[in-house]
């Protein structure tokens, strides 16, 4: 199969004619053209009538080519499909893989995940993005993105050659990182980042560190807020056992965050005025672990250097352990960042 790319971009283009975001302002007039794919020559998507030896699939949003290679469009709005290329019924059966799957990754990026999760994508499949617009504000952030999520962006005009059971001509630019902190105030975007980074995995847990609302209508609102933006797919976990959650983990953590499980430490161990020798030990302990995580691993913690010195000596106390916390673990990770009004400062 040949897969030729003459435009990659939403159906306005980007940037958009007339439009002066940020986004578009940037980059040059047709950087990137409305979304057209062409099949071996012969097959414009969306297709219609197919050449003999090509067959449609997915609903049409599949394209099966005479040589056995497979394709999936899925565009913006698009829910991922539950049949494979081979026509079976993914509740019943192990659906077949496409060879390289083009889709629309700013519009819910977990889309990808549940690909993934279904067998209908794999470490095999090439995953291309397109309908490329501003709602990303720039070509550095979207490579950005996509390298987090194992997927490319291609310039228009690029053909791409599939070959069934081989690898693809090209491939995604390196691995996300195993471990990654990700630091930042409140009302940052720094749980959104994090979130973000293990959007397109097939499965993740969710570690959540904090009350969950009872009694509390405001902090209700946010737990709301955050299990409302995660994927679907995602499983969730209460607990202030980050020991046990990561060396007994078979899939990817998310922990958010570190600075309510401090404060429930605390509380557990009655250390706001009395013995703080707990939670030392407890902040070891989590160090360890972190150090030896199993699976790839995302944790949020809350920066607390650059604000004003508490009052008491209980709050100073936990200020100091949240900083050294955050200092140890991000000595032992391969990606730290701080999030500042939903920017990212790579650190």
């Amino acid at each position: 199969m040949k897969v030729l790319l003459s435009g990659t971009a939403g159906g306005a283009g980007w940037p958009e004619p007339g439009c002066r975001c940020a986004s578009c302002a940037g980059l040059p007039s047709g950087h990137r053209r409305p979304l057209e794919v062409i099949v071996d020559g012969v097959v414009r998507l969306p297709h219609g009538d197919l050449p003999r030896g090509y067959r449609a699939c997915a609903g049409g949003l599949g394209l099966v080519c005479p040589d056995g290679s497979r394709l999936l469009h899925l565009p913006v709005g698009r829910t991922v499909p539950t049949d494979g290329p081979a026509g079976h019924d993914a509740a019943r059966h192990d659906p077949a893989r496409y060879d390289i799957v083009l889709i629309d990754l700013l519009d819910r990026p977990e889309r990808l995940g549940e690909l993934r999760r279904a067998g209908l994508a794999d470490d095999r499949t090439l995953v291309v993005a397109v309908g490329l617009d501003h709602r990303v504000r720039s070509e550095a952030e979207l490579a950005r993105r996509l390298r987090l999520w194992g997927a490319l962006a291609v310039p228009d005009g690029t053909e791409l050659e599939i070959r069934p059971g081989r690898p693809p001509s090209v491939l995604p630019e390196g691995r996300a990182p195993w471990r990654a902190l990700v630091l930042g105030g409140s009302r940052s975007g720094k749980s959104a980042e994090a979130e973000l980074r293990l959007a397109a995995e097939p499965y993740v847990t969710y570690v959540a560190t904090g009350p969950g609302g009872a009694g509390d209508g405001e902090w209700a609102a946010r737990v709301r807020a955050h299990k409302e933006r995660r994927p679907a797919h995602w499983a969730t976990a209460e607990t202030t056992d980050l020991v046990s959650a990561i060396r007994d983990a078979s899939a990817p953590l998310l922990i958010d965050g570190l600075g309510t499980w401090l404060a429930a430490v605390f509380d557990e161990h009655g250390a706001w005025e009395g013995d703080r020798i707990p939670v030392g030990e407890r902040c070891d302990g989590l160090v360890a672990a972190w150090r030896q995580a199993p699976v790839r691993i995302v944790a949020v913690s809350d920066e607390v250097g650059m604000g004003v010195v508490p009052a008491t000596a209980s709050g100073r106390a936990f200020r100091d352990a949240l900083g050294r916390l955050n200092e140890r673990l991000a000595a032992e990770s391969e990606y730290v960042a701080l999030v500042v009004a939903g920017r990212l400062l790579e650190l």
